[in-house]
């Protein structure tokens, strides 16, 4: 059963941080894996879950500059995954495995947005193989560690998906390379792997999400010059994040919230805003957000699953 994307009525909204959405909740004992979780909003949502009592690894292509932000959070570990490279994967999930710990919340959050044209791999689109098939190919191959029931993972998409759907004859962008496409491509891989993840592993115990942490101003942006920041309206003309943009605490607020609520039990799939299950998107205004069909499709999703298992070879949650 897919689940609807109405509001549940949380309690919480969009000035909430990850603080206010942990209060009162013990993670003690439980094992978090966060991607990114050492700038942005994975800073912060590695920060808030570690205060909650939780225990978390964070994966990073920089170990070094990771383990250097993580220094002054207790409860942190830093190893060297590389999502852009297969191998890399296979390597930390393996060694993660033999530790036999439980893997109780996977937040998938690391990501590139508008960066200029590069190819990794067998020649793959970056966008669509960090954002989206190293984090296919993670969770797979970690499939083990979140057997044991309980286990949520959490996929951080974007509204920047309202600007395309998958692009099933040029995934790869091999006719002409478009930066924002090729992001928001990604983004609505993003919603549809949690929404097909959710559906294989209902049975088993985990559960899905996609959020859309809302609109903020961090190294993500690193590839955008400031100029297209003002000429985009994101900023103001004295350097201010313009009105209705979120603070990287409350940007980290719906992807702590969805991996650790009660309220969203039974609402396996859902595609989040606000700390609440995002309503259809009534504009095509990204800052007021939503989400689109094409994101929340399961004949897509099944459809983007077994590409991405062809691309990298892993279907194992099918079996």
């Amino acid at each position: 059963m897919i689940t609807k994307q109405l509001r549940i009525g949380t309690g919480f909204g969009a000035h909430s941080t990850a603080a206010d959405v942990l209060s009162g909740i013990d993670l003690t004992g439980t094992t978090a894996l966060v991607t990114g979780g050492y700038s942005g909003l994975g800073l912060e949502t590695t920060r808030a879950l570690a205060r909650a009592g939780a225990h978390v690894i964070v994966p990073a292509r920089r170990p070094v500059i990771a383990a250097r932000a993580l220094h002054d959070i207790p409860g942190t570990e830093v190893h060297a995954l590389d999502l852009a490279d297969l191998e890399s994967v296979r390597v930390f999930c393996e060694r993660f495995l033999e530790t036999r710990r439980p893997l109780r919340i996977l937040i998938n959050g690391a990501g590139v947005m508008a960066c200029p044209e590069t190819r990794v791999g067998p020649g793959w689109e970056a966008h669509f193989a960090i954002n989206h098939l190293g984090h296919f190919a993670l969770v797979h191959r970690l499939r083990p560690a979140l057997a044991s029931g309980g286990a949520r993972v959490v996929s951080v998409a974007s509204s920047g998906h309202f600007l395309s759907g998958i692009r099933w004859d040029d995934i790869h962008f091999r006719t002409g390379y478009d930066r924002w496409l090729a992001y928001a491509q990604s983004k609505t891989a993003n919603a549809l792997f949690a929404l097909h993840l959710d559906s294989l592993g209902a049975d088993r115990g985990l559960s899905a999400f996609a959020v859309h942490p809302g609109s903020i101003l961090t190294p993500l942006q690193r590839h955008i010059p400031r100029q297209e920041w003002l000429a985009q309206g994101w900023v103001t003309p004295d350097g201010e994040p313009a009105a209705g943009f979120k603070t990287p605490e409350q940007g980290a607020a719906t992807a702590v919230w969805a991996a650790t609520s009660p309220l969203l039990d039974g609402h396996g799939g859902a595609y989040c805003q606000d700390c609440d299950i995002a309503e259809p998107a009534a504009t095509d205004d990204m800052l007021i957000g939503g989400v689109k069909p094409w994101a929340t499709d399961p004949d897509a999703a099944s459809r983007l699953w077994e590409l991405s298992g062809r691309l990298t070879g892993l279907n194992a949650l099918d079996q």
